[in-house]
């Protein structure tokens, strides 16, 4: 009886702390094979930035979480997404920034992964359903940084000089500050960026200074851009993590637990204004839109704005609330914008 005990208060433990346990009764003996499986497996594009960033979720969950120190309890696993496959052809031709996000959802709603890492910019503001944004990561540097190899700034580039991007809010301020220049079609992964900016297709380009910041990269920067300037992309230098809901299975709740200690309350909170302003304004790769949110203390200030594809002609608001009120805050600046605006301003 008292073996019994023993034995049941075992098992449990055991399965408790380990994903996969074979389980072998000999006579009045118990023989427990314990085979390693990761407690969390990470979903990540595979590029680069993507994995540095997946990266830092993993140490912040091992810094947060001691269970999740041991070797092999958290795995990261790659996932080749549209957007990164294909990249001789614009963004909105493949069908918009889901194609950063689609294969990671699908792997998520599978359950062959456990969560998956995003950059917010590349998040529609529609996740599928049976998934939640657990934890969005403390903020990196949301500005854009100009890089050259030929001019000290962007105001001292020639006329006619090509800037390269692929993004049509950097396109659309390009035209709107210099209609003198060439917009020229720049996609792929940083690295990929920086040599066509090497092989002279362009004169200059822009990037996030969040990524180069998060690659080492800071030295190629020529010059960052001020938010007024330059205004910035939606939930830009916002690291996010989706992970499934719904199950109450035990390593459901053992994840979302996890990564609910990673939130961070201000970082949400400026996303959350900003997607909601994106939301009303219905925006997507196609419209030249920029949010962003700065929180100081309790009260929360939204700069929004779009822009037509020429540039030619923009609308801005920004408001202020505080901070418990950051999703209507960004409904009502939407919703201002459209007023000024029109529907049929949007692409």
């Amino acid at each position: 009886m008292l073996f019994s005990l023993v034995c049941e208060s075992l098992i449990e433990l055991c399965l408790r702390c380990f994903s996969d346990l074979q389980i072998y009764f000999i006579d009045r003996g118990l023989i427990i094979e314990i085979i390693m499986t990761a407690k969390i497996i990470l979903g990540s594009r595979g590029s680069l930035l993507a994995l540095e960033q997946t990266r830092e979720v993993s140490e912040r969950l091992m810094a947060t979480w001691p269970e999740l120190r041991e070797e092999g309890a958290i795995e990261i696993q790659k996932v080749k997404t549209t957007g990164d496959a294909v990249i001789d052809r614009p963004l909105i031709e493949l069908g918009g920034k889901g194609m950063f996000i689609k294969e990671l959802e699908n792997k998520l709603l599978s359950g062959k992964i456990d969560a998956a890492v995003h950059s917010m910019k590349d998040m529609e503001t529609t996740i599928a359903k049976a998934t939640v944004l657990q934890a969005v990561l403390p903020r990196s540097d949301p500005r854009d940084a100009f890089i050259s190899c030929c001019v000290d700034s962007f105001d001292s580039l020639p006329g006619g000089a090509r800037v390269g991007t692929a993004s049509v809010r950097r396109a659309a301020l390009v035209r709107s500050r210099r209609p003198d220049l060439q917009v020229v079609l720049f996609r792929g992964n940083v690295n990929t960026r920086l040599r066509k900016l090497r092989e002279g297709q362009a004169e200059a380009t822009f990037l996030a200074v969040c990524g180069l910041k998060r690659l080492n990269m800071e030295h190629k920067i020529t010059r960052i851009m001020g938010t007024d300037e330059f205004p910035p992309a939606v939930s830009q230098g916002a690291i996010g993590v989706q992970c499934r809901i719904g199950t109450s299975s035990t390593r459901e709740v053992d994840v979302a637990r996890w990564l609910s200690a990673l939130d961070d309350w201000a970082s949400r909170t400026r996303v959350i204004a900003e997607r909601s302003m994106l939301a009303t304004l219905q925006g997507s790769c196609r419209t030249p839109i920029s949010g962003h949110a700065v929180l100081n203390g309790n009260r929360l200030t939204l700069s929004g704005l779009v822009l037509s594809l020429d540039g030619m002609h923009r609308h801005s608001v920004t408001a202020s609330a505080i901070a418990s009120e950051a999703e209507s805050l960004g409904r009502w600046v939407g919703e201002k914008i459209l007023s000024r605006c029109g529907r049929n301003f949007l692409v």
